[in-house]
């Protein structure tokens, strides 16, 4: 009876034993519990649902993110400005606040620099565009963000070649003078409005529907994908194939964060940021004719400027590009060095 019991007994230790080494392995810890920790990162963006860009995010970086991290990573996407406008996204992941965010160039008040990719008529096209920033010219033109922002680039992506919409027709450049033309609230935008000859009106973009709806604004400037994304067609008539400037974006992640995470789930991150980006580029470019026959269908006039109005349009940013040369030193040598990539 005593030996049963013994064996009993026995039986019930190793079984606990091993019951309790694989529970220490399944759960992957180190001394310190780092290894079994779960994080949730908010990505911040304003483009409307179904832009380009939040369907890459919801397709391609979501969810290789929460496969590849093996369910320790789990990502939110607040689109449409929910988190706030870009100034407040941008401060957000400066603080960490926000985990993660897809900004625009208004990250170039901290990095003037960068600020040179919204040159007006830097880039000749998409493909020339795509092969600077994921190059090392793009490597160079973010140098420095993690010292002076406390926040990490992770791939550059693309908002699109900029388009003006309009509520009334313009036809040749000269109907640009007066135009009341909404632009993001940075200085390039108010100077490539001026050369223009229009009267520039900054302003968040989560006001820019009701502006034009209001008539305060005569007509705003964005890709074709934003002017479908956000409704703007329901309240415009006209559209100008302007492509005045080249705006991109970029996923950037807040370094404490970033440095938080075992180096596998950074590079979890870091893949997953490429892959995304890459394909919102695709994404981007495949949508943009379908995007100018959806307006055409809505009611919309594109118009396409003759040789004559595509040069003035050229020449009239030329002052502009010299702006950029005087104020941010050091863009004119980038600029030629970017204009010159083939």
């Amino acid at each position: 009876m005593v030996k049963k019991h013994f064996k009993l007994v026995s039986s019930l230790i190793i079984t606990l034993f091993f019951a309790f080494f694989l529970s220490g392995c399944g759960s992957n810890q180190s001394a310190d519990g780092s290894k079994g920790k779960t994080y949730t990162i908010k990505v911040a963006n304003y483009f409307a649902a179904d832009h380009p860009q939040n369907i890459a995010l919801k397709e391609k970086f979501k969810p290789m993110v929460e496969k590849e991290s093996g369910g320790r990573i789990k990502v939110e996407i607040y689109d449409n400005s929910t988190l706030g406008s870009e100034e407040q996204f941008i401060d957000g992941v400066k603080n960490g606040s926000i985990e993660m965010a897809v900004p625009g160039m208004l990250v170039a008040k901290d990095m003037p620099i960068i600020g040179l990719t919204e040159m007006p008529y830097l880039f000749r096209d998409y493909e020339h565009a795509q092969k600077v920033l994921n190059g090392e010219l793009g490597k160079e033109l973010t140098k420095g963000m993690v010292e002076k922002m406390g926040i990490r680039p992770l791939a550059w992506t693309a908002n699109g070649f900029r388009v003006v919409s309009s509520s009334k027709p313009i036809n040749k450049f000269e109907d640009f003078k007066g135009f009341r033309l909404r632009v993001p609230n940075n200085p390039r935008f108010l100077e490539m409005a001026k050369g223009l000859g229009a009267n520039p009106i900054p302003m968040p973009i989560s006001e820019v529907f009701t502006a034009l709806e209001q008539k305060v604004i005569d007509g705003q400037e964005n890709p074709y994908a934003t002017l479908r994304a956000s409704g703007f067609y329901e309240v415009q008539k006209y559209v100008v194939d302007t492509r005045h400037i080249f705006s991109p974006n970029l996923y950037v992640i807040n370094e404490k964060f970033y440095q938080s995470l075992d180096p596998e789930l950074q590079k979890v991150i870091e893949k997953a940021a490429i892959e995304s980006a890459n394909y919102e580029w695709k994404l981007l470019q495949e949508s943009e004719e379908k995007d100018i026959q959806f307006l055409k269908e809505k009611g919309l006039t594109v118009v396409f400027p003759d040789d004559t109005f595509k040069q003035k349009l050229i020449e009239s940013q030329k002052p502009v590009q010299e702006w950029f040369y005087r104020t941010y030193p050091g863009t004119k040598e980038l600029a030629e060095k970017i204009m010159a990539v083939k």
